[in-house]
């Protein structure tokens, strides 16, 4: 029972830290009054904010899914029951989130992994394997004229194929 009450008070005190320093406004998805890529398959974006928004740093803020869950005012989300399975919530900001066209000539490969940060953010108990996020389609590879590479892990089994056949050398991890 003591372990219970140690670890009730820690969290306590973690989530007062954090509420305190969260800007308000942190996670507002913002309109932005430039060109946006628009993306056809929600896989693909992943990889592309994986890429400027935890490699390059292009994109802030920096999604953090714990800081999230405290700043998320419309009901309590508990990571430990609901981190199993995405999030409704979080997977929405993602998809909600624009992306710049100026940044699409900064994207020269993209690396997909089970422990990305992106992936970790979305799924808090993910194991690596899950589907969710496979990349579909190559339409939105067009819009990147930069992009040489790609390493994949959630893709379907064609992608490797077809991205190999425009030139863009790609291979499973």
């Amino acid at each position: 029972m003591n372990y219970l009450v140690s670890y009730h008070s820690l969290l306590i005190k973690t989530l007062d830290r954090y509420i305190k320093k969260i800007p308000e406004d942190k996670y507002l998805i913002k309109e932005l009054n430039e060109e946006l890529i628009e993306f056809s398959d929600f896989g693909f974006k992943l990889s592309i904010i994986q890429e400027l928004m935890y490699n390059k740093e292009l994109i802030q803020p920096k999604f953090d899914l714990f800081e999230f869950v405290v700043w998320y005012t419309k009901r309590d989300i508990d990571l430990e029951e609901e981190g199993y399975e995405p999030i409704p919530e979080v997977t929405q900001y993602f998809k909600d989130l624009p992306i710049p066209k100026k940044y699409a000539s900064a994207i020269t490969e993209i690396y997909q992994d089970g422990g990305n940060d992106i992936y970790m953010q979305l799924l808090r108990f993910g194991e690596g394997w899950e589907d969710y996020w496979d990349i579909e389609f190559i339409d939105d590879v067009k819009q990147f004229p930069n992009l040489k590479k790609a390493v994949l892990c959630y893709a379907k089994n064609n992608i490797v194929d077809e991205m190999n056949k425009i030139g863009i050398k790609a291979e499973w991890i």
